[in-house]
């Protein structure tokens, strides 16, 4: 198993979009994929999922969120095994944990969105899952078995995941938030990849990351160094590492000779050849010293998955679909034709992505397999 989060300190940056097209591209070269949506805003969900759908899945939810413990006792076995062999969100996964009771007996299924990939959806109120993650903080220190069960229980969930369905790689899209939540989300995560607009927000939000990754990276080994063999099989056994960056919306030129080594416009270049000497001053080297200095400065595919993808990342939402199967689709609306006047590019998107997904696992096989505890 190896643990992808995608994550910026900045919202706007494609990230549900690179996420949800990263996947069925490992997927298409037979890596078998789970997506998961840590983001209470559930871009990536509904990526994934008609709203209809989600809506039944949050509704039966519903009395187990404000009360698993309760709304569990008042069901029949037979009522709880019929909820449990239905896909359930990860909040109601996590919500045992969340109260401090027993675990679901069984694993729910996923939702099944391709062959070899697969998504484990969001919900809106995963904040009161980060709510317990913070009162229970401190007393992870201490090694106290509720504390580390609660930081360590989303990556116990994917082993459990990964080794009754086989997956060989979770990629996980996060919210823009340097909360506790995204604390225990990266520490717990084998590799990440920063997705960057080519603006300044993105270069702070790089420092930002590179900030709270140094305090993050201390905090976890130190309650790493305080517990017993046998809880510290809860946690990777090294910190994680960092897998490189990509651009999202830079305009493209078309120009000979080129205008820049990213055919892109100069007030975007302008901020994209910066990106690498902020990454290299603000995340420290012991958490990038897997990738050789060409890797770390490289946008990953370099410019495969830079330029603007204009309104197709909505379609793709729209249809449930990456956006290079849209043109085959026979449920295209009528308002929507211009998908079918428009088929090259939608359909070139397939390239792009595969060899994003080819560099991204090439940057993966970096990562020390000391970190594989799943």
């Amino acid at each position: 198993m190896q643990v992808i989060s995608i994550f910026n300190n900045k919202g706007g940056v494609g990230k549900s979009t690179l996420a949800f097209h990263t996947a069925h591209a490992l997927a298409l070269l037979n890596h078998k994929t789970l997506l998961l949506d840590l983001d209470p805003q559930c871009n990536l969900t509904l990526y994934g999922m008609s709203v209809e759908d989600l809506h039944a899945i949050w509704e039966t939810e519903e009395p187990f969120i404000d009360s698993f413990e309760i709304t569990s006792k008042s069901k029949s076995n037979i009522e709880l095994k019929e909820i449990n062999s239905k896909p359930r969100t990860i909040h109601y996964l996590l919500k045992p944990t969340e109260e401090g009771t027993g675990e679901i007996d069984s694993l729910p299924p996923p939702v099944t969105l391709a062959s070899n990939l697969d998504l484990i959806p969001g919900r809106l109120s995963l904040h009161m899952f980060e709510e317990a993650i913070s009162a229970r903080w401190s007393e992870a220190f201490l090694g106290k078995p509720l504390a580390i069960r609660t930081i360590t229980r989303i990556r116990s969930i994917l082993q459990d995941y990964c080794k009754f369905h086989k997956y060989e790689i979770v990629v996980i899209d996060t919210s823009p938030s340097l909360g506790v939540l995204n604390k225990v989300v990266l520490s717990i995560s084998d590799g990440f990849i920063i997705p960057c607009m080519p603006d300044m927000f993105s270069l702070y939000g790089i420092r930002n990351i590179g900030k709270a990754l140094s305090g993050w990276k201390h905090q976890f080994e130190l309650i790493y160094s305080l517990l017993s063999d046998e809880k510290r099989k809860l946690f990777p056994s090294s910190y994680v590492k960092f897998l490189g960056y990509t651009l999202y919306n830079a305009r493209k030129v078309s120009r000979t000779p080129p205008v820049n080594e990213y055919n892109i416009a100069q007030s975007h270049y302008n901020y994209a050849r910066q990106i690498p000497s902020t990454i290299e001053s603000y995340i420290s080297a012991d958490i990038r010293d897997n990738l050789s200095r060409h890797l770390m400065e490289s946008a990953i595919a370099s410019n495969a998955v830079m330029y603007s993808h204009n309104t197709l990342p909505g379609m793709a939402q729209k249809y449930k679909r990456p956006m290079w199967d849209l043109p085959s689709l026979t449920t295209i609306e009528s308002e929507d034709m211009t998908i079918i006047g428009n088929r090259s590019s939608y359909e070139a998107t397939k390239d792009m992505y595969m060899a994003f997904a080819k560099d991204l696992l090439l940057r993966v096989s970096t990562i020390p397999k000391l970190t594989n505890q799943g």
